[in-house]
């Protein structure tokens, strides 16, 4: 199956980073979600959690205050205000 690369950043630092099958995020209008090949996206975030299936399995989600998402040529940039990964997450045993 294709991947997505993925960043979740806030301004300082990143929050998690890696390959994923599928995102759903918060957008403005309603949840989103994003596979590889998703055609180029810009879209605004509020607060709610961002949900990562993992390309090797498992998932990692994070709750945010908001941000925007890009999507480009199978990569999803999540630019975000403020983040916690939930705990049980995968990305915390990393």
């Amino acid at each position: 199956m294709a991947e997505l690369d993925v960043d979740l950043v806030t301004t300082d630092r990143t929050i998690w980073a890696g390959k994923a099958r599928l995102v759903v995020a918060p957008a403005a209008d309603g949840e989103i979600g994003v596979l590889a090949g998703h055609t180029p996206l810009l879209s605004v975030l509020k607060p709610g959690t961002i949900r990562v299936r993992l390309a090797e399995g498992g998932s990692v989600e994070a709750d945010i205050e908001g941000g925007f998402i890009s999507v480009d040529s199978n990569r999803l940039t999540a630019v975000v205000d403020g983040a916690t990964l939930r705990t049980g997450s995968v990305a915390e045993a990393h």
